[in-house]
């Protein structure tokens, strides 16, 4: 994709379950968004294994540009990660994936969201705070590439 372009049509994304064909896609991805990236076991391990874990993909034009991950347990979900290929970043691809995973937490009966972020990353901060998300807490030297403090943000009202 050529530039940060709007999406003419917004239905031109679409949230799907992850599956173990994307693993590929999501570990490219991965590795261009964090500077410790998951090992693929991780994620297989999530989709097959991990029965508290709730993942989708983006899809445009079958190309995963995306992806989420979560876990819920009881009335609570942990958003474990988030990350959007850097072609795609800045047209709404973020908002369809958070999107996505708070219509799971409807669905399960999960009330509240948590979520860890880079002090640093403050336009991922703006997009969750875009969707109800508030800063609770810090978490002192957290990411362990860099010491960085990590922002603990929670959304107490998904219905």
């Amino acid at each position: 994709m050529k530039g940060k372009q709007k999406l003419e049509n917004m239905n031109d994304i679409e949230i799907v379950p992850l599956k173990l064909e994307h693993i590929d896609s999501v570990l490219a991805i991965d590795r261009l968004s964090f500077a410790t990236p998951w090992s693929r076991e991780s994620f297989i391990h999530e989709i097959d294994k991990n029965k508290f874990a709730k993942y989708i993909a983006a899809v445009k034009c079958e190309r995963v540009i995306g992806y989420g991950g979560m876990w819920i347990i009881l009335d609570e979900a942990h958003i474990t990660n988030i990350a959007v290929h850097p072609e795609y970043r800045g047209i709404g691809a973020g908002n369809f994936i958070i999107e996505g995973l708070m219509e799971i937490c409807k669905n399960e009966r999960a009330r509240s969201m948590t979520l860890e972020v880079r002090r640093s990353n403050t336009i991922a901060q703006n997009l969750y705070k875009k969707y109800g998300f508030v800063e609770e807490g810090i978490r002192k030297a957290y990411y362990i590439d860099n010491k960085e403090d990590a922002i603990i943000m929670w959304n107490h009202n998904i219905v």
